[in-house]
């Protein structure tokens, strides 16, 4: 049931606010000025100015701040805000659906994925979850961190995120499921990996060769610094900072020095596209799961279940478990 005072507001929503309110309340936002907005949007600053106040007066209170600083967002401003901004994303996700439907295609999904997810274990879900030829999904990749593509999942920006699960990352009106846990491997050109495996595990040794790492203050950094921690060695300093795939396994093919540790999914796929060697020692880490996080305010939309639950089935038939567990 739906309480009075929520009801009468409802009612001025919906019979007073226009896609024009949202946009404008965005604008000001990215712009901090009435006057910017206006010379922004082609309009007058009066015009702005009264759109402003009939959208204060719909919510019933302020939504910016004035100062001489510029407008910020109020409390009430900043739930409004974040609002709009997922009202609009789902408006462009709507076009983009009529798009695809216009093309014979599935809905079209945004999906953010964090550093080193094996891109056959996308690939795989894609096919299965849409396996008839004349509807496929399509599919627009987002990378970046757990934290961020979060964010994103919560401003309706992205529809599905495959990133890691831990107690620092944020869950507020998100679900998610485990997928699997990703163990390391230490990789190398197969020169340098043969020589390695030839001698006992000496982190010392190691620390001394040319390192390419993730991004400092990520988990698989932090991972990676704690197993030479644990070892009572000094982090070694890369020498190249990314989470590209092709890079890594590019660099790493063409020197003798350098090595990298990566998930073992990852380390098979380079295996098999770039070439590089695995070196066979055996260390743990205590890198968080993956899993997949949906918005938990609403029902998840079809495409979204789908590709969910065909993440979940070829993560339970093992066959990215069993390389992860080698």
């Amino acid at each position: 049931m739906v309480e009075k005072g929520s009801g009468e507001l409802l009612h001025r929503l919906s019979s007073r606010l226009k896609m024009r309110h949202l946009i404008l309340l965005l604008q000001i936002q990215q712009h901090g000025s009435l006057t910017r907005v206006a010379e922004h949007m082609a309009s007058s600053q009066p015009a702005v100015t009264n759109a402003l106040a009939e959208l204060e007066s719909m919510f019933g209170g302020p939504l910016f701040d004035r100062s001489s600083r510029g407008m910020a967002p109020t409390a009430l401003g900043k739930r409004v805000l974040a609002r709009a901004q997922a009202m609009i994303h789902d408006l462009g996700h709507l076009a983009r659906d009529v798009e695809s439907a216009s093309l014979g295609r599935a809905v079209h999904l945004h999906v953010g994925v964090t550093p080193f997810i094996p891109g056959r274990l996308l690939s795989a879900a894609i096919q299965r979850a849409f396996p008839d030829t004349d509807e496929r999904l399509t599919v627009t990749i987002h990378e970046g961190t757990s934290d961020q593509l979060l964010s994103q999942l919560r401003d309706h920006s992205l529809d599905i995120v495959l990133g890691r699960i831990s107690s620092t990352v944020e869950l507020e009106n998100v679900r998610f499921d485990v997928l699997y846990r990703q163990q390391p491997r230490l990789i190398a050109s197969r020169r340098l990996a043969a020589q390695l495996g030839r001698v006992r595990l000496d982190w010392r040794q190691l620390a001394e060769l040319d390192w390419i790492l993730g991004a400092p203050h990520t988990r698989i950094r932090e991972q990676v610094a704690d197993i030479f921690l644990a070892a009572g060695v000094v982090p070694p300093a890369p020498i190249v900072e990314s989470y590209s795939s092709k890079l890594i396994g590019e660099m790493i093919v063409a020197s003798d020095h350098a090595v990298s540790i990566v998930p073992a999914d990852i380390a098979e796929e380079m295996v098999r596209t770039a070439g590089v060697a695995i070196v066979p020692y055996s260390f743990n880490w205590n890198l968080p799961p993956i899993a997949i996080f949906t918005r938990a305010e609403s029902l998840p939309a079809a495409a979204v279940e789908l590709f969910g639950a065909a993440l979940l089935q070829l993560c339970k038939e093992s066959q990215i478990i069993s390389l992860a567990n080698q």
